[in-house]
């Protein structure tokens, strides 16, 4: 409350030079990085606060300030966030956990049974918020290292346990449009500026990252899990409790994973056609069936089809799941993008840009590209991801237009490194959730993190080079 207004006074008081919007924003701008960081207030009031200053400062148009909020990426997130709550009410989340922790292979050791959580956790945070895959698996998991690491000098792998199935979210995230809310934040700014990527070529750009880090977090956890002491009949037991829930599938959980097939093959279906060279499809495709179109109609037929006489009638969504939903995120981003959209509609960010690229070679496009990444890890460490994503990606943006560079890479690799912050328990939604447990000092998710921040930074960079040697 006092050194958010202190800052947005420094920096007007020292950026004379700039036009006076730009300089009004810059000042704007501060003053919500200051809250996001300290949550002073809820991340999405914190957005809507800078769209109302500007607005009472004449920067900004009220007919024009909040459209963002109708944006359909608005209409993706919530889709989105429908159908991860209809699996976890119907508890289709929870079985597909213990149905590959039934498996042997899983059991026979404490690395194993890692592996089997953590590639629950990659695979669901493709499809379903990371927030909500690791608040799901944290119970499970609690109590199958409660049962495994019972001495006091196994508590340490339990923390390592914890800490690597919120890392796999993370990591999990970033391989599709809709797993993160930075990567819809990155598309959306793209299109702004002509460069479009439908949801498999993200897919086909964004995997290769992701599975290398999960590559190389398995083989970081193997050191410090491949030692423990493991006891398989007591997870066997515990695994046996949990099915006692019934090996028959319920009509919601069926309507749910129909509903959710049917979403995710509309979603791919364009990129399959562009790749197969189908214009008239892919045309077809992209108009009428858009990511944000088809979220919509997933939920909606959530809420029209009946779980059969599970919900006394109703659909297999109802009212009550309405509100239960992440609207914090989605009022975030829409307050967010209409501050980003000032940001870029000021100047600012050219400002910034230009300012920036009268120290860098504009032929050091690798030595750029690893300096954004890793400052955007550093910083969402101690912020949102999402709002980093919304202040810092049309900045850079700027930059790349002052260098007069391709967008595409530089833009994606930044993207990508918002969700990529392991050591703090502020940097993501998966690492506050673990953190919230009790279980994990801070000292070791530093400790942890920091070595996956590092790695993250050059093998985003590594790809990034990749795709630009090849373009």
């Amino acid at each position: 409350m006092v050194v958010a207004p202190l800052l947005a006074l420094l920096v007007w008081f020292i950026t004379p030079t700039l036009d006076y919007q730009a300089r009004l924003v810059a000042a704007i701008m501060s003053f919500c990085l200051v809250f996001w960081m300290t949550e002073v207030i809820p991340l999405s009031m914190t957005a809507f606060l800078g769209v109302l200053l500007a607005i009472l400062l004449g920067i900004a148009e009220v007919d024009t300030a909040f459209r963002n909020l109708g944006h359909p990426i608005i209409l993706l997130f919530i889709g989105s966030f429908l159908l991860a709550r209809s699996m976890t009410r119907h508890g289709l989340d929870k079985r597909i956990a213990l149905f590959i922790l039934s498996r042997s292979f899983f059991q026979q050791s404490l690395f194993r049974l890692f592996l089997g959580f953590s590639a629950i956790s990659f695979l669901l945070s493709m499809w379903v918020s990371n927030s909500v895959t690791v608040a799901m698996l944290l119970p499970l998991v609690l109590g199958v290292t409660q049962l495994v690491c019972q001495h006091e000098k196994e508590r340490s792998t339990a923390v390592y346990f914890l800490v690597g199935i919120a890392y796999s979210a993370s990591i999990g995230g970033i391989s599709t449009i809709i797993g993160s809310p930075p990567n819809l934040i990155g598309v959306n700014y793209l299109e702004q500026e002509g460069v479009r990527i439908d949801f498999l070529q993200w897919m086909y750009l964004a995997m290769p990252v992701s599975l290398s880090m999960y590559g190389f977090l398995l083989l970081y956890m193997r050191h410090f899990l491949g030692k423990s002491r493991y006891n398989r009949q007591v997870v066997k037991a515990y695994v046996a409790e949990h099915q006692r829930q019934g090996k028959k599938l319920r009509m919601g959980e069926q309507v749910t994973m129909g509903v959710f097939i049917l979403a995710v093959i509309l979603w791919l279906a364009p990129g399959v056609f562009n790749l197969l060279g189908m214009q008239e499809a892919y045309d077809f495709m992209s108009t009428y069936f858009a990511e944000s179109t088809v979220a919509v109609l997933a939920a909606l037929l959530l809420f029209l089809i009946p779980p059969g006489q599970e919900n006394g009638g109703k659909g297999t969504l109802t009212t009550e799941d309405l509100v239960k939903i992440d609207w914090d995120t989605i009022l975030l981003f829409g307050g967010g993008m209409a501050l980003g959209q000032l940001v870029v509609s000021s100047g600012l960010a050219d400002i910034i840009g230009k300012s920036i690229t009268t120290a860098i070679d504009p032929n050091q496009q690798l030595l750029l590209v690893l300096v954004l990444v890793f400052l955007v890890v550093m910083l969402t460490e101690v912020s949102s991801n999402t709002a980093i994503a919304i202040t810092f990606v049309p900045i850079i943006i700027g930059v790349l237009h002052g260098l007069q560079l391709p967008l595409l890479y530089p833009v994606l690799g930044v993207v990508i490194a918002c969700s990529m912050a392991f050591m703090l328990p502020v940097a993501t939604p998966p690492n506050a959730i673990v953190y919230g447990s009790k279980e994990v000092p801070i000292s070791q998710m530093i400790r942890a993190g920091a070595i996956l921040n590092v790695v993250a930074t050059i093998l985003i960079t590594a790809w990034m080079a990749l795709y630009m040697m090849g373009q």
